[in-house]
């Protein structure tokens, strides 16, 4: 079976430093329990130094480190919802938010992406949800499957919507360095660079920043995530006092990853150029197919692991993904699986080995090639 689903880059061949990552987690100051709820301050200073590389200024008092981004989203939906609340998200994206917000007993509202030489913001779409019931808008930067980032004048659009209605402004930045086409700046040295963190800058209404070591490092099974509290003053320190109380209720975070993360957040740059080196690797791949002239495009990727492909409409989605398991051994995802409407959307991985890429796309070519 050649699969063009993978997204754990611990399983896509990728070189680590293993000894250096297991050495991190030997200090000996895990062995001495200190319960912080916001997380160990030299913890969240490297966070501070993380967002710092990229010209946001952050304070570790900002910062609570979560295990992982789904328990951040969780404790953030318990500080900014009752049940029966509404939280905005966009779509095509990630299915797992809504596992997450049935946890919660948060309900979730799609507002559309639309794609026009490119994805975008439907704002007009997104006004339409907002209800009493809504309590914030969260947005994926860059989305995921569709590489999205959000623009400097989509940025500003809705911090002025949440700052009109009230609303939070949840941003998850896990793939935010990421970038899949040619080579991008760090974003932050460079005032018109698209892929900018939202910690940059102002930040007129109450913003929460997501992110975390399993895209970052490259490392998933460390369980390291964070979320940063931004916004006007006032707003921001009430929702840091709730945060704590949240924060203690639970103090999931365990000493050991805290104590590595430092370690782990100084050398991620080096995974993240292999990762970089893939995707751009499978995309020119998949270019060298698709210059054959077959009814398949790819739709533009500025970041992320995916790649969205447009197919001929001829059957469902998922009917399409099973027959090309069944019949030519490759594995891909139905568009459905992350919200595309209609049929004629598959979506695949760029973590893959190029080899076995190259391969699973010229099957998935070969078949409508037949055609």
């Amino acid at each position: 079976m050649l699969d063009l689903t993978a997204s754990n880059p611990t399983q896509c061949g990728f070189t680590y430093d293993g000894a250096g990552i297991l050495a991190a987690l030997g200090d000996r100051a895990a062995l001495v329990y200190d319960p912080e709820p916001r997380g160990m301050l030299r913890a969240r200073e490297a966070v501070c130094a993380y967002y710092a590389a990229r010209g946001a200024a952050v304070d570790p008092q900002q910062i609570f480190l979560t295990t992982g981004t789904s328990e951040a989203y969780s404790w953030l939906f318990r500080l900014l919802c009752d049940a029966g609340d509404e939280v905005l998200i966009a779509q095509p994206s990630y299915p797992l938010f809504d596992f997450l917000a049935q946890i919660e007993d948060v309900r979730l509202v799609a507002y559309p992406l639309v794609y026009d030489h490119g994805w975008q913001i439907d704002f007009a779409g997104l006004r339409e949800r907002i209800t009493a019931r809504t309590k914030a808008i969260a947005v994926v930067h860059p989305n995921n499957p569709t590489g999205h980032y959000t623009k400097a004048a989509e940025r500003r659009e809705l911090e002025r919507i949440c700052a009109e209605h009230g609303l939070a402004l949840v941003v998850d930045e896990v793939f935010l360095d990421s970038f899949a086409e040619g080579e991008s700046p760090l974003c932050g040295h460079n005032d018109s660079a698209e892929g900018k963190s939202f910690a940059v800058g102002e930040q007129p209404c109450l913003t929460f920043v997501l992110s975390g070591i399993s895209k970052i490092a490259a490392l998933p099974q460390m369980k390291v995530a964070w979320i940063l509290a931004m916004g006007p003053e006032g707003e921001r320190r009430a929702a840091l006092d709730r945060l704590e109380v949240v924060a203690d209720t639970f103090l999931s975070m365990n000493a050991p990853v805290q104590c590595a993360l430092p370690v782990w957040l100084a050398g991620c740059g080096t995974v993240q150029k292999l990762i970089r080196a893939r995707t751009r690797g499978n995309l020119q791949n998949l270019d060298q197919i698709l210059l054959r002239n077959l009814p398949v495009t790819r739709l533009e990727v500025e970041a992320g692991w995916y790649a969205v492909l447009r197919v001929p409409a001829l059957e469902r989605d998922e009917d399409l993904a099973v027959r090309l398991l069944e019949e030519r051994g490759v594995y891909v995802h139905p568009g459905s699986f992350f919200g595309f409407g209609g049929a004629g959307w598959l979506v695949v991985s760029l973590l893959t080995s190029e080899e076995e890429f190259r391969r699973g796309m010229e099957e998935v070519c070969a078949e409508f090639g037949a055609r």
